[in-house]
């Protein structure tokens, strides 16, 4: 039987000031505490400012904060996995009070909005990289953030926004989720399986993402991060084109792509639940997880951080207070006798079947060899055979 979705758990609320108020706080900002968000908070005032993050209207204060981080929800009691938080430097830290503005900046000095203070505070940064990433180690990007990037104190208010931040290339593909919800409608969509990624996409993922829509009688979003993802990753830029370049082949009025300037904690399954919410509050009905979501791959060991199928069970625990309907797909491999990608528990005894990582799949753009269109189409070759010849004309 088909999982029918719950009601959308968040409606978004922007946090946009009107036209008048931007004007004022323009000027009250002159009289402000100026600071510049680094890169994870800038891609969280983003979703802030577009509702995205909804029901949250600021970054979190100091309760909230510990809340998140021993139980995974706000102190109301309101599911909500991750900490989002501000971090400043002690110097600007010490010219914050309650009741204080912080004016928000661009590096060019334009105005994002204003942070209406709650909390400052030095927060334990080592205790929060366990309760978040339920490690220390300095293998895993999020801890390594945490201690190498990421200031040692942090402000918590309400935000009032003047602007959204501006990422270069992304800004009219990154529409917040009152557009996207406003597009659902217009193409007369009421059913719609969000996908999450960070990677370019081979012909597996484009299959994953074309039988999970087809399996749950849904519209697609393919919702890729253009913030902050795993250090290494191939860049934004060249990722959309890859879409960009795939989206013809599924069903003709049938999928959609838009951007997401989010920042990827990489903590496994607390992402998946992020990362499920934020897809609710967009509109999306159903959520697309597979194996080993948002994990950050293993340790200095070669052991895995978190269990493989975690991210799917978080979501199946939580499905009645997110909203959202957890499509949970396996790993699909390629079976050359029938020419398509199926999941393993269906092959039959003694099938042959063809794998390539993605050391090998690299090997062979960087060589120009020829690559089989069971590994990825030819236009997606196209585009990352394009970017390593750019790449390799500014290095040289």
């Amino acid at each position: 039987m088909t999982l029918q979705p719950a009601p959308i758990r968040a409606v978004p609320v922007p946090l946009l000031a009107s036209p008048g108020r931007r004007r004022a706080l323009r000027s009250l900002a002159a009289g402000m505490v100026d600071w510049v968000p680094t890169d994870r908070p800038r891609c969280d005032l983003d979703l802030l400012i577009t509702g995205a993050m909804a029901p949250l209207t600021g970054f979190l204060g100091r309760a909230d904060y510990e809340s998140v981080c021993e139980r995974m929800r706000l102190a109301d009691g309101a599911l909500w996995p991750m900490p989002i938080t501000l971090d400043v430097p002690a110097e600007i830290a010490r010219r914050l009070g309650p009741g204080e503005g912080l004016a928000l900046r661009e590096p060019s000095g334009a105005l994002l909005g204003v942070l209406w203070i709650d909390d400052v505070w030095a927060p334990d940064l080592d205790a929060e990289a366990e309760a978040v990433f339920r490690t220390t180690s300095d293998a895993h990007p999020g801890v390594a953030h945490l201690r190498e990037r990421t200031h040692p104190f942090y402000a918590g208010g309400r935000l009032e926004a003047v602007r959204r931040p501006f990422f270069p290339s992304f800004g009219r593909i990154s529409p917040g989720p009152l557009e996207v919800r406003t597009e659902f409608a217009r193409r007369g969509w009421n059913r719609i399986v969000a996908f999450h990624t960070r990677n370019p996409m081979h012909r597996a993922h484009f299959e994953l993402t074309r039988q999970a829509a087809e399996s749950v009688g849904a519209a697609l979003l393919l919702h890729p991060v253009v913030g902050m993802t795993k250090p290494g990753d191939v860049d934004p830029v060249t990722r959309i084109r890859c879409y960009q370049a795939l989206m013809h082949r599924y069903p003709t009025g049938r999928a959609l792509m838009a951007a997401i300037p989010m920042a990827m904690r990489m903590s496994g399954p607390r992402d998946s639940l992020w990362n499920a919410i934020l897809r609710a509050t967009f509109g999306c009905t159903h959520y697309i997880v597979g194996r080993d979501h948002a994990s950050p791959g293993p340790d200095h060991d070669g052991r895995p951080f978190y269990d493989p199928y975690e991210a799917q069970d978080i979501l199946f625990r939580h499905e009645a207070e997110t909203g959202i309907a957890t499509v949970a797909f396996p790993a699909l491999t390629y079976a050359p006798a029938l020419d398509r990608y199926v999941p393993a528990d269906e092959l039959p005894a003694g099938a042959e079947t063809r794998t390539v990582s993605g050391t090998e799949l690299r090997s062979l753009l960087a060589s120009g060899s020829d690559i089989p269109e069971w590994i990825t189409f030819p236009e997606v070759a196209a585009v990352l055979r394009s970017a390593q010849r750019q790449a390799a004309a500014s290095n040289g």
